[in-house]
């Protein structure tokens, strides 16, 4: 498509915003979507976006724009247009290869980081954490910044996680107390662990029709679901964390919408004190287990 170049930026933007809708998006994220990709092509910040953006196109605006639209158009996430997230304040470095971090797992780490101040309180002062299916590195990455003291073993089935996840360590500096390793669980020689967390395959296989195309056509199914109920992976992460942690340590898992019944019912079975934290639409969404 040919973009005129007597044309403004937010002119250009706005009829990107028509074609994202006719897409499939909704009006409101076609309107932030075409805008962040137009603030990428140039370089520019929201205040400088909200100043300017009725200024003519610069003269290659067109040939760098137009091709992150059709990416769009084709319900290519944002995220993996970019390469890039930010989670936890932090841009972290994200591919096909793994989840874009969402902002439910950020509860995860505000729940974790609750915990480990406990953990200091009892003088556990460096903690042992395991990350199954560590992913992006979201986590491992994010509680290795957040508490300097941790050493933190995290693990994933696929090897191209592995690699994006070393690639955000390195980058933020903790590459050094993150050891990545490819495994579904942790090996008992690593034992006993302070804290366990994990974020892991929680979709219902037969939900795999109802999900949005960015989900289903784009982000790794490996990382998405786990059997009919979902559960599967979370029926095998509780009995192996009751069994690596240490007397005191704790288990933290993010769960899909309306899973806390079943997943407290499995918890019981190998944890003694069991909640769950709430997210912002005050869905069950981390489950905490204590030996």
């Amino acid at each position: 498509m040919t973009i005129s170049a007597d044309r403004s930026l937010a002119e250009i933007v706005s009829g990107a915003a028509t074609r994202l809708v006719a897409a499939g998006l909704a009006e409101d994220d076609a309107r932030r979507d075409a805008a962040l990709l137009a603030r990428r092509v140039l370089g520019w910040d929201s205040a400088r976006w909200l100043a300017h953006n009725v200024e003519a196109a610069p003269p290659t605006f067109d040939s760098a724009f137009e091709p992150l639209v059709q990416r769009r158009i084709q319900r290519e996430p944002v995220a993996y247009i970019f390469g890039e997230r930010e989670f936890y304040g932090r841009r972290l470095i994200v591919t096909r290869d793994v989840l874009i971090p969402r902002p439910e797992t950020e509860l995860l780490i505000e729940t974790a980081i609750r915990v480990l101040d406990r953990m200091r309180v009892a003088d556990i002062r460096v903690p042992r954490i395991l990350d199954v299916g560590v992913g992006s590195g979201c986590i491992a990455v994010t509680l290795a910044l957040e508490w300097p003291s941790a050493t933190i073993v995290a693990t994933d089935l696929s090897p191209a996680a592995l690699s994006v996840a070393e690639r955000n360590a390195f980058a933020h500096g903790v590459a050094h107390r993150v050891a990545l390793t490819l495994a579904n669980h942790a090996r008992d020689s690593w034992h006993p662990f302070d804290l366990i967390v994990s974020n892991p395959p929680y979709v219902p296989e037969r939900d795999r029709a109802t999900l949005a195309p960015e989900v289903a056509c784009y982000e790794p199914a490996l990382a998405l679901f786990a059997g009919d109920d979902g559960l599967d992976l979370i029926r095998r992460l509780i009995p192996d964390a009751a069994r690596l942690l240490t007397p005191a340590g704790s288990l933290i898992v993010e769960i899909g919408a309306g899973q806390a019944t079943a997943v407290r019912r499995i918890a019981a079975e190998h944890f003694a004190n069991i909640t769950f934290e709430r997210d912002l639409q005050n869905i069950e969404r981390v489950l905490v287990a204590h030996r």
